[in-house]
């Protein structure tokens, strides 16, 4: 008998796409990545935690054992370590999807977070998109082709209590986010900018959150399945999600 995956995979399908996914062992970039795998694609995966990596790379090929995987483990914060990666990547080929995914978040307020905590914020949530995209775009501006989706959030849109420096680089992501879709709209590539409100994910486990109060990681992982399959002509510049009720 076929498995509904498989019905969903020959219905569907159509074209193979070589899909970089940063931050892919949990939370949205796992949810991301399952998006991609159960429609057969491609996925190049990478992550800080090798453990945390390679286990969510079993759990995929157990679930979708059609879609192909590759999984190296980076530090995004570290320029050379995502210069690695990015050469791994094109090893293989030139991507057609990057989810720059990678973050942190560490609450605090501009006048008593530690020192350092803004340089630690930027390097994880802007550098490590800018560096990566950096390394990857000449060969996907060569192929005029491509779509760019990174993972900003709606402490990009709007400033809050204990935001501090994780909502100072998240701001700049999205800055990032406007300037790189101006720049490539000539070269064939898209830009969107993701910003989801709170979605369930491990970070909101034990936080006594109501999982019914807030969004589901695969809701934001569908949208970016579907902003990905559109027409060459058509980009969907931002993604914005919040839950039902609004943001907490």
């Amino acid at each position: 008998m076929q498995k509904p995956a498989e019905k969903q995979r020959t219905s569907h399908k159509v074209f193979v796409m070589q899909v970089v996914i940063t931050g892919a062992s949990k939370g949205l970039g796992k949810a991301i990545a399952e998006a991609f795998a159960k429609e057969g694609h491609t996925l190049f995966l990478c992550s800080r935690n090798h453990a945390a990596l390679y286990k969510t790379m079993e759990e995929l090929i157990a679930a979708w054992p059609y879609a192909q995987y590759k999984a190296r483990p980076a530090d995004m914060a570290d320029a050379t370590e995502v210069q690695a990666f990015a050469d791994w990547v094109l090893e293989h080929g030139v991507p057609d999807i990057i989810v720059n995914n990678a973050g942190q978040f560490m609450p605090g307020s501009v006048h008593n977070e530690a020192a350092g905590a803004l340089e630690q914020m930027l390097q994880v949530n802007l550098f490590s998109a800018y560096h990566l995209t950096r390394a990857l775009l000449p060969k996907m501006m060569e192929a005029k082709r491509g779509h760019i989706f990174n993972i900003c959030s709606i402490a990009s849109l709007q400033a809050y209590p204990n935001g501090g420096a994780y909502s100072i680089s998240k701001f700049a992501l999205s800055g990032f986010s406007k300037n790189l879709r101006e720049e490539m709209k000539p070269h064939g590539i898209k830009v969107t900018g993701v910003y989801p409100g709170a979605a369930y994910t491990d970070s909101w486990s034990g936080s006594g959150v109501d999982p019914q109060r807030i969004m589901e990681a695969n809701d934001v992982a569908q949208m970016v399945y579907a902003a990905a399959q559109l027409s060459p002509q058509a980009c969907v510049e931002d993604i914005v999600l919040r839950p039902q009720l609004g943001d907490l």
